[in-house]
């Protein structure tokens, strides 16, 4: 499988970040790619062993889909590892510097759809992340 990375550079500090990354409520604020379409419920259960299922909608009602997996490695404020329900593997890393945080993610695609187009997917999820951080 090909293995896909995104990433962004927040102007925020750690314990924001790693906050608004893994709290239901704020999932439910930028866990979406296009404005057409909205995160109306996340449940997170952060443990080794967990699941996690994002609730993700086109804000018309004509589509939608659980994103869903279960965690395997969890470093508070470093490292997030799961492992979605179809068995891919996607790896989240924070990283501090003096610019702020900088947050990676690389994951295994899909195959259905081009590489680009998941790319591009999970960046716009990623820009929405930063805004949502850094506007609030």
């Amino acid at each position: 499988m090909n293995r896909i990375t995104v990433q962004v550079r927040l102007e925020a500090d750690i314990e924001k970040v790693w906050n608004y990354w893994t709290q239901a409520e704020h999932i439910c604020a930028w866990n979406f790619a296009d404005k057409s379409w909205h995160c109306p419920r996340a449940e997170n259960d952060l443990q080794v062993g967990r699941q996690f299922n994002w609730r993700m909608e086109a804000k018309d009602g004509s589509m939608g889909f659980d994103f869903t997996g279960t965690y395997e490695t969890i470093l508070p404020q470093q490292k997030i590892s799961y492992r979605l329900s179809d068995n891919r593997a996607v790896d989240i890393d924070f990283e501090i510097s003096d610019e702020g945080v900088l947050l990676r993610e690389s994951f295994e695609a899909e195959g259905s759809n081009a590489d680009e187009m998941q790319r591009a997917g999970w960046q716009a999820i990623l820009e929405n992340f930063k805004a949502y951080v850094e506007s609030n």
